[in-house]
């Protein structure tokens, strides 16, 4: 299969391309795959580490402010749209796909069309409930519109070529195991772990409610374990941070901070309770691991998606929704013990997180390439 793959600007538009990259490999090893994004997105640093070539388009978003500088800037975003089509045919002459995955962002745009212009199988893979406006610009004429959440069909009109496949999930994911991951981390039936991290999109702002959460539980003596991995902006300020709250984290061993866990596959497959972000990728691994959480959507990313992809989770009883506006280092803690104390809503929480997870998505979408290469 000759594949080209676009998407980019976040890891939940560049991780399902690469997880689909891995699959085709696996299964067609002469396989020639090539990937489209920008310079200045994500895909430049996790493209060519995973050892695929990455083709450069110039684009940029559209801005919403309707301020003189927004009203140039979406100027100059119209004319670079323009000249990335023409940019984006050129690649794809010199690559001749058999079929062209857009995953999402600004940046798949020009590569989607100009295939469509060129009369080049297109596969779209939305990942979040909420689709975003490439997706809806260019699923009329995609061959297939791939889909995470069955609430997303009717948002893109229920049109035939739309198939619900589920998001790709790291295999490491799919392998952990929650027995031999908690006895790992000497964890006994009764002991509970609670495991949180923050995107990279208002982790600022989040961070500061942790500190004050973890100060909180420290002083209060709670019963269960926590790991929070803070990232590296707030690793050298958070100490200081829960300091000031009045705790000090070195007489609290069950509380563990640290800039990044290199083991989350393992932590998430024991862990009784996670508090994140709602990116679709976060999601389908939850999912796949049939854990309960506690999401606080950002409110920083396109339309909101973040908050309907939690939404979506909530309504099947999988998770706590908590909006950043008005959260609370209080109300972060509250909602943790009163679910922690709940072995009856946990039980629930975790069947309703398993029913959704799609544990052969990277299957059904390599399945969904193959038909339309056929047709």
């Amino acid at each position: 299969m000759n594949l080209y793959i676009t998407g980019g600007g976040t890891g939940g538009h560049v991780t399902p391309g690469l997880a689909i990259a891995r699959y085709v490999m696996e299964h067609e090893p002469g396989s020639v795959i090539r990937f489209a994004g920008t310079k200045k997105g994500i895909e430049s640093r996790l493209v060519p580490r995973e050892g695929y070539p990455l083709d450069q388009i110039d684009i940029i978003g559209l801005s919403r402010r309707m301020t003189p500088q927004g009203l140039a800037h979406n100027v100059k975003a119209a004319c670079l749209t323009v000249t990335a089509v023409h940019r984006a045919k050129k690649l794809l002459r010199a690559a001749a796909p058999d079929c062209v995955l857009g995953c999402g962002g600004y940046v798949s745009f020009p590569i989607v069309k100009a295939a469509q212009q060129m009369g080049i199988p297109t596969v779209l893979l939305e990942v979040n409930a909420l689709p975003g406006k490439v997706t809806q610009q260019l699923a009329p004429k995609a061959d297939r519109v791939l889909i995470c959440f069955e609430q997303t069909r009717a948002l893109l009109g229920g049109r035939d070529n739309i198939r619900l496949t589920g998001a790709p999930v790291r295999p490491e994911i799919l392998s952990a195991d929650r027995k031999k991951a908690r006895a790992r981390y000497g964890l006994a039936d009764r002991d509970r772990l609670v495991v949180s991290f923050w995107g990279s999109m208002g982790a600022l702002y989040m961070n500061r409610h942790m500190a004050g959460m973890l100060a909180l539980e420290a002083k209060e003596g709670v019963s269960f374990r926590h790991i929070h991995a803070t990232g590296a902006a707030a690793a050298k300020w958070m100490p200081d941070e829960i300091r000031k709250h009045g705790a000090e984290l070195a007489d609290h061993p069950e509380i563990e901070l640290t800039e990044y866990i290199y083991d989350m596959a393992d932590r998430m497959a024991a862990a009784d309770l996670i508090i994140c972000r709602a990116g679709a990728a976060t999601i389908g691994e939850l999912c796949a691991l049939g854990r309960p959480s506690v999401m606080v959507p950002s409110p920083y990313v396109a339309e909101n998606h973040q908050e309907k992809n939690a939404r979506a989770l909530e309504e099947a009883g999988a998770c706590r929704v908590i909006l950043e506006p008005g959260c609370t280092p209080e109300q972060l803690l509250s909602v943790t013990k009163e679910l922690l104390a709940d072995d009856t809503q946990l039980a629930g929480m975790r069947r309703a997180a398993a029913g959704l997870s799609a544990r052969d998505a990277d299957g059904e979408i390599y399945a969904q390439l193959k038909e339309v290469l056929r047709a």
